[in-house]
């Protein structure tokens, strides 16, 4: 029985790019469509928000000697490239989705209006946020908790190659420890760097809870709905 009526997921960009580090992995992103397929059938109304680090990153040396808002505008559209390829892949899956972009492209998607996003999830629809804000100097992760809030979910899930939040960096310290549950405030204290501190902040002012969670553990998603206790809960 499934614990959240609606949900915000953040997926990383990376995790889209499989084995590899750049680019979608095919195979990836159909399992990962057919996982959020089954815990979308179970009544849960979910709103998609994916970075675009796979493509991004790629091409970030070149940006560092651009403009800000110039790195910051095809890291949109990287989002935006990421958004279609799940939702091809959960339409094969015979799963109504919508992708809404912030940035208008009429051609490829909807414009994100809020009340029409709010209707499609209530329709049964899987609603992928792409384009971040459309504003520059804003992360994706920003981006998830602001349409988080805006839709009324109930959590937003981070999905990222990591099993929840760590005193330090689980990748170079062996002996990181993770913690089940967190205040925001110790989050933004201890510059633990989970998510930008902006969408942290906005999580705390509004009260809505972040889980975050390992997406490469098949099933997770599930379990994190159902609210089995998985990653780390801030609230």
């Amino acid at each position: 029985m499934p614990k959240y009526g609606r949900i915000l997921l953040k997926l990383s960009g990376e995790v889209l790019a499989g084995e590899g580090s750049f680019g979608i992995d095919p195979e990836r992103v159909s399992a990962l469509a057919a996982e959020v397929t089954e815990v979308a059938r179970t009544g849960v109304q979910i709103g998609l928000v994916v970075g675009g680090g796979n493509f991004f990153r790629g091409v970030a040396a070149a940006a560092k000697s651009m403009e800000r808002v110039t790195a910051d505008h095809m890291g949109m559209l990287a989002t935006v490239i990421n958004s279609l390829a799940l939702q091809d892949a959960l339409e094969k899956q015979n799963m109504p989705t919508r992708v809404m972009t912030a940035i208008q492209m009429h051609q490829v998607a909807e414009p994100y209006i809020r009340r029409r996003a709010i209707r499609h999830l209530e329709k049964g629809r899987i609603v992928i946020f792409a384009a971040g804000t459309s504003n520059p100097y804003f992360s994706t992760d920003t981006a998830a908790t602001l349409r988080g809030l805006e839709i009324h979910a109930e959590v937003v899930a981070k999905a990222t190659r990591v099993d929840g939040v760590y005193d330090k960096d689980p990748l170079v310290n062996p002996d990181a420890v993770r913690f089940s549950e967190i205040p925001y405030s110790d989050v933004l204290a201890r510059n633990l760097r989970v998510m930008d501190a902006s969408a942290v902040a906005m999580c705390r002012d509004n009260h809505l809870p972040i889980i975050v969670f390992n997406l490469t553990v098949r099933g997770n998603i599930m379990r994190m709905a159902t609210g089995e206790r998985i990653g780390t809960l801030i609230h």
